[in-house]
């Protein structure tokens, strides 16, 4: 039997599946006599599951990195909200139930209550963390629970979809690849499959009876083969031997310059979400962070980080890279990146709307706060600012006017810094047609692909119902790349590409006879494009 998915991860695994089997807490209400004891068995478990969450995060923090961690510590914060536990301890006490029931039903409440805020998708996906804290404390309340991976041997998981604290209990050496029923390219599965490197497919409409069967996964095409026949196993343990053999030649390329055939040189950096994703970046032989993406400092908070959290994160990240440069992207919150306490608002069109430098440039003391702790930290290592969203070179004027206030702040206050590049984000039209007198402004430009082609082909990249004509290849999205690396050189700026098509290896040519300086691309794709790039010769027509 052939399925077809959508690939999240490429390579081919082979292997018995694993049908992961989510326990159901299967909560009846009973009536009690005793509320008190109740209401003390949900405390005792409210503060037992806060211990798991706490364990889990340590060890998240040491087997994935911080951002993914991050998740457990909001979690824990959950079980801290006044509304869950005062909405729980209310009907224990009103209606003498018992616990496990009322942290059941608070926890359907207020997964409802999430999943009614239809413009808000950052609060939507809040619906499913509630149920998953409240499950778990169910799980206390009944005794535990074993985790719904029952694999002895290296298999293929099969799963409707894995919550985050199902993706970090697993026995990793198990998992051979991810194969769900659900989930899209941002899942926790997904990128938990993007960072073991292994082959995983999503959207995979899988039998049920598929337990036990063997099966083989082509990650890059998104097949699943169900009860393969020798014939095709034997072809796909071809095409694995080769993925393997490509592996290894790709590891020989850790330490080698990326350079082209005939001895142009550029710059391959990584893309990062957190101070986690260091270690990823010096194994796959980068030469620096192209993009450190600041705002997850900010989605993993319940409240604005400090100047200090701030300082310590960027400060970790330049001392790990030792000299290296480090690219740090501010704020880039807006659009389908919202956190409840900057009280954004609703908007109609959101991606057009109040987002990044945008918000920014109205509420300075955030900007203030940001840029104070980033200019602190460039006394550690070698650092760049980057801007995103710009539209004009009136923002980038008042952004250099805000970084002398903070620097003459900090020299008043006897606080060293070093010299620091700035850099904007290239990705709305306007930017690509002022380029030539941005690139006077600032040092460099990064060109994020994701949203220049979202503005340029006017496609909301959200939307599914339009995957088929979003093209990063569109001739427009190519020659607007083209115009911002010509006109960026002109104003004396160096020009690179962060977005997802600087990855894009069929495209690793062309941008390299566009003129492009820098790629900066995820950890795990570093070495498939330093061989890219080794491939080409730029002295033949």
């Amino acid at each position: 039997m052939e399925i077809k998915g959508k690939s999240v991860f490429g390579g081919v695994a082979i292997g018995r599946v694993s049908v992961y089997q989510k326990k159901d807490n299967v909560v009846r209400r009973v009536k009690v006599d005793d509320v008190d004891a109740e209401l003390q068995r949900f405390e005792d478990a409210r503060v037992e599951a806060q211990k798991q969450l706490k364990a889990l995060y340590e060890k998240t923090m040491k087997e994935i990195g911080e951002a993914e961690a991050a998740l457990f510590e909001s979690h824990q914060l959950f079980l801290d909200d006044l509304d869950l536990i005062e909405q729980t301890q209310e009907i224990i006490k009103n209606e003498s139930v018992n616990a496990e029931f009322a942290v059941a039903k608070t926890g359907d409440n207020m997964s409802e209550m999430f999943k009614a805020m239809v413009d808000n998708e950052y609060m939507q996906a809040r619906a499913g963390d509630v149920l998953d804290v409240c499950n778990r404390v169910v799980s206390v309340l009944q005794g535990g629970s074993d985790s719904g991976f029952k694999a002895t041997e290296p298999s293929i998981l099969f799963a409707d979809d894995l919550a985050p604290s199902e993706t970090v209990q697993l026995d990793k050496s198990l998992v051979l690849s991810f194969v769900t029923r659900h989930g899209s390219s941002s899942s926790h599965t997904a990128i938990l499959a993007r960072t073991m490197g292994i082959p995983a497919v999503i959207q995979a409409d899988f039998p049920e009876d598929a337990d036990g069967k063997m099966c083989i996964v082509d990650g890059t095409s998104g097949l699943v083969i169900i009860d393969p026949d020798d014939a095709t196993i034997e072809i796909y343990k071809e095409k694995q031997r080769k993925e393997i053999e490509r592996k290894k030649m790709l590891q020989e390329l850790k330490d080698k310059p990326t350079e082209t055939i005939d001895g142009h040189s550029i710059h391959l950096y990584s893309n990062i979400g957190g101070v986690g994703d260091v270690a990823s970046v010096l194994e796959n032989g980068s030469e620096g962070v192209g993009l450190f993406r600041s705002e997850f400092l900010y989605l993993e908070s319940s409240d604005f980080p400090s100047e200090e959290t701030q300082f310590k994160a960027y400060r970790t990240v330049l001392e790990n890279m030792a000299g290296k440069k480090v690219i740090i992207r501010t704020l880039d919150i807006g659009a389908d990146k919202q956190v409840d306490y900057l009280n954004l608002g609703d908007e109609e069109n959101p991606a057009l709307g109040y987002r990044a430098i945008r918000i920014c440039l109205t509420q300075p003391e955030i900007f203030k706060t940001q840029l104070r702790a980033l200019i602190r930290a460039s006394y550690y290592g070698n650092l760049g600012i980057m801007f995103p969203m710009i539209i004009s070179v009136d923002e980038v004027k008042q952004i250099k006017a805000i970084i002398e206030e903070v620097k003459k702040e900090l020299d008043d206050a006897g606080i060293k810094y070093k010299d620091f590049e700035i850099g904007i984000m290239v990705e709305t039209p306007a930017a690509v047609f002022l380029s030539e007198e941005l690139g006077r402004e600032v040092d460099f430009f990064s060109i994020g692909t994701n949203d220049l082609t979202q503005y340029t082909l006017a496609i909301d990249r959200q939307n599914a119902k339009l995957e088929n004509i979003n093209d990063p290849h569109h001739p427009a999205v190519l020659r607007a790349i083209q115009m911002t690396i010509e006109n960026g050189h002109k104003g004396g700026a160096w020009v690179g590409i962060c977005g997802e098509l600087g990855a894009d290896t069929t495209l690793t040519e062309t941008f390299l006879r566009m003129g492009v300086d820098e790629l900066s691309v995820s950890p795990g794709r570093t070495l498939s494009v330093r061989d890219a790039v080794r491939k080409v010769d730029l002295s033949k027509k």
